[in-house]
Formats: structure tokens, C-alpha cells, sequence
């Protein structure tokens, strides 16, 4: 949903796995089909809850796989997620929502006051060239004497910021579904990507230092923007705990310049109108960092009226590659890595089965179509040609009220005869898999 150059992910092969055996899905297979079709994702739909959305069809996911961007987690780590909600089921995007707020507020320390232009200043120098720690109470301890620091957290392990306010270096994960239509753990691959050269070198001011006699505006009040309704809401969960863990644990480190961070809630609905809605009272209210959106293109649609305010605008899970020259006035910055990373990471996982033609569907916004364009550069690099790849987008439903109709779209696909389906979206991909079914293209569980 992703800026960055350079990468390693040539040695993402050496750990993609292949998958054994087919059978056919409960569709009725065609002439006109080649054979059994594999089923590729990525991390809009590579997660526990979306297959949630196929009880009626149990094991229609079975041999999907993809990827997504996910660093390791700590037993540890998880157990606090698990502490804020015993029930989440997945861990996606926690960690880079953790950051994203840990990272305002010891930029907020540093600059000693809650004006957002002055916290973005030091943001990308969080992450660079300074003493390192890796918990909230000690970087802000460092914070609060006016040492330059290293923040080392739970998705940021490498390589700091760029210029352009996101990771320099990201690691992925290779996730593959059961015939329980859960994830497999026990397939789950990681392989880092990315250049630390692309860290930014650009120094950042002074630290404000404890004892400066300034006006700070405390309390820093950081605002959610994230998708509790909508098509990515089977996605918010772990966003949601890891916003609860980091808040709960910047104030139980003594807060951010004397006094405890308050948390605005807020949703985006998945939902350009909504989340605009939900920026203009965060805006009101005196928000200083807006955390979000979930969806890149909700995040392009707000940012805008975002940076007019002069409020930061930090996403954990936006990975759009365009986003990385965003008109931001230095406002915007992610814990995600963009996009160009993943289509290098998707088109190698589907490369290693070795298919001959290649169907894309995705959303249309600035994550389906910017990740279905970079997977498609790196497929035909790879040498499959352009006649041999179908490209199909869909309009995301306006609501969730109403469900995706794909059946034309599978219908195409059907004629097109791919050995390889990647679908790029979120929630409301499920139905254009259940619509693959319906059209009778066999699936390779």
C-alpha cells in the first residue's frame, strides 16, 4: 500500500515454496481453461480474517499465496498486542502502527513542542545516526536530554527513514492458506528488501533538550484514521491494538513533554467521504498527528485538506509508490514500504511456479493499480510477455452494504485460459474468488 530503491529480493527465491497437488474447486472446469489456475494474493488479503469471508465455501482458499510486508514478531511483542485484545486473530500492520506513534512522540520530545511543522522536522531523524534504543522509555529518556538517538523498534530493524519519510529497507513475508482457509504459519517465509543507503543523511535540528523554558502545547494529541468500517476493516484489529499498546506505553513511560499523550479516535471508513469527515473533527478537536489512513488512496484523498491544516499525516499501512512524491510540504510519512518492493516480491512468488499466462485483477485506487503496474514490469522483465498478461480492475463497492458483482470480469478471465490469478485487493476481493468459482475456472488447492 509503499518509497524505496534498491533491493534484495533476488534472495527471496531461495525461499518461496511450491505447492503440490491440485484439485479441482466446486466449479465445473472448461474446455477453455488450460488446467487447474493458482491463486496468488497480496497483503490486502493475505491475512486470517479474509478467510473468514468463505465459511460457506470452506477450503476455496486452500494453496493461495502471497505476500506482505511483515517483519518477525516477538513472543513478547505479540503477548502485549494480546493483552490490549485477546482476540486478535492477526498480526499485520501492528507493529508499523506501534512505530508510527512511538516515532511522533519522541519527535515531539525532541522538538519540545506539539506544533506539527516542528515535529516533522525530527521525524525522519528518529530513525537515524544517534544513541540506539528500541523501547519507548528509553528513547524518550534520551529524548528528554536533548540526545540525537537511533529509535529500533518492532517493523523499523534496519535501515532508517529517507528523505521521503518511509523505511529505507522493509522485510516480507511468503504466506500461503491451508485447507482450513487459515494462513500456515509453519510456510511462512521472511526476506529482507531494500537499501540502507537510501537512509536520509540530512541532519535535523537541535534538540530542544529537558529545562528549555518554551511553551510546548502539551498534551500531544494524536488522532486515529483508520479503517474500523469499510472494506479493509477485517485488516484493523491489529492496527487498532498496536495504537492501544504504544499510547498505553509512551505513558507509562511518562508521556511526551510532561504530560500523557491522549488518542483521538477516529475511523476512515475505508471511505473517501468518511474519512474526511473524520479528519475535519480531528482537526477541530486540535489533533497534531494523525495516524493512517488505511487505504493509500484514502490517504491521498485526505492529504490535502491535511497538510492545508498543518497537521502531520503518518500511515502505517500505506503503500502506494506514488505517495513517495506526494505535495506533503513534509507532513506525510509511513512505516510502510512501498510498493515498488512487493511487486519485485509478488511477481517472484508467482514466477517460481513457472506459469505461461497471468491474469492481475485489482482494485481501482492508487493501491491496486500501483502494485498491479509494478507487478506486471517485473513479470514481463521475468520474460513473460505482454499477450500473455490480462490486466482487470473493478471499482470498490461504495459501501458495505454492496457486494462486488466480478461475474463479467471472471467470465474474461475463463476465456483468457491463465495458469496464474493474482488478486490484488481487500475485503471485497473474496467475491471475485467466489466469482472465479462460479465461472468454473479450477482452482490449484
Amino acid at each position: 500500500m509503499y518509497g524505496l530503491r534498491g533491493t534484495s529480493i533476488a534472495a527471496c527465491t531461495a525461499l518461496l515454496l511450491a505447492i503440490a497437488g491440485c484439485s479441482s474447486s466446486s466449479g465445473e472446469s472448461d474446455s477453455t481453461t488450460a488446467g487447474p489456475v493458482r491463486l496468488y494474493g497480496s497483503d490486502g488479503n493475505m491475512i486470517n480474517s479474509f478467510g473468514e469471508e468463505f465459511k460457506d465455501q470452506a477450503g476455496l482458499l486452500a494453496g493461495m499465496k502471497g505476500t506482505t510486508p511483515l517483519t518477525p514478531l516477538s513472543d513478547d511483542f505479540k503477548e502485549r498486542l494480546l493483552s490490549v485484545d485477546p482476540d486478535l486473530g492477526d498480526y499485520l500492520y501492528s507493529g508499523e502502527t506501534y512505530d508510527a506513534i512511538v516515532i511522533s512522540a519522541i519527535a515531539a520530545e525532541l522538538a519540545g513542542t506539539t506544533t506539527p511543522s516542528e515535529i516533522a522536522k525530527y521525524v525522519n531523524g528518529v530513525t537515524t545516526s544517534g544513541t540506539r534504543c528500541d523501547t519507548p522509555r528509553a528513547c524518550l529518556q534520551l529524548a528528554r536530554a536533548g540526545r540525537d538517538l537511533e529509535y529500533r523498534g518492532i517493523s523499523l530493524k534496519r535501515g532508517g527513514f529517507t528523505d521521503a519519510g518511509e523505511p529505507s529497507t522493509a522485510s516480507y513475508a511468503t504466506l500461503h492458506f491451508d485447507t482450513s482457509d487459515k494462513l500456515d504459519d509453519g510456510k511462512t517465509e521472511f526476506v529482507g528488501a531494500g537499501d540502507e543507503s537510501a537512509t536520509t543523511t540530512k541532519a535535523s535540528p537541535t534538540p530542544r533538550g529537558e529545562g528549555a523554558e518554551t511553551e510546548t502545547g502539551a498534551p500531544l494529541k494524536i488522532g486515529g484514521l483508520l479503517p474500523k468500517t469499510g472494506d479493509l476493516a477485517l485488516a484493523f484489529p491489529p492496527m487498532g491494538a498496536g495504537a492501544a499498546l504504544a499510547i498505553r506505553e509512551i505513558n507509562a513511560a511518562g508521556g511526551v513533554l510532561g504530560e500523557p499523550v491522549e488518542w483521538v479516535d477516529g475511523d476512515d471508513g475505508t471511505n473517501p467521504d468518511k474519512a474526511k469527515q473524520t479528519v475535519a473533527s480531528h482537526i477541530d478537536a486540535g489533533v497534531h498527528v494523525i495516524i493512517g489512513a488505511g487505504a493509500s488512496g484514502i490517504s491521498a484523498a485526505v492529504l490535502p485538506e491535511i497538510v492545508a491544516a498543518g497537521v502531520i499525516l503518518f500511515s502505517p499501512c500505506n503503500t502506494a509508490a506514488v505517495l513517495s512524491e506526494a505535495d506533503d510540504k513534509g507532513l506525510y510519512f509511513r512505516t510502510a514500504p512501498s510498493d515498488i518492493l512487493q511487486g519485485k516480491a509478488l511477481a517472484d512468488v508467482i514466477m517460481r511456479d513457472g506459469p505461461q499466462q497471468v491474469a492481475i485483477v485489482a482494485r481501482k485506487d492508487a493501491y491496486g493499480e500501483g502494485l498491479q503496474g509494478n507487478v506486471r514490469t517485473e513479470l514481463e522483465k521475468a520474460g513473460i510477455s505482454a499477450d500473455n498478461l490480462k490486466l482487470l480492475t473493478y471499482d470498490p463497492p461504495a459501501d458495505a452494504a454492496t457486494k462486488l458483482d466480478f461475474s463479467q470480469g471472471a467470465k474474461q478471465i475463463k476465456e483468457f485460459a491463465p495458469d496464474a490469478v493474482l488478486v490484488i485487493g481487500f475485503g471485497e476481493s473474496a467475491n471475485v474468488i467466489k466469482a472465479l468459482d462460479a465461472a468454473g475456472v479450477e482452482l490449484r488447492h
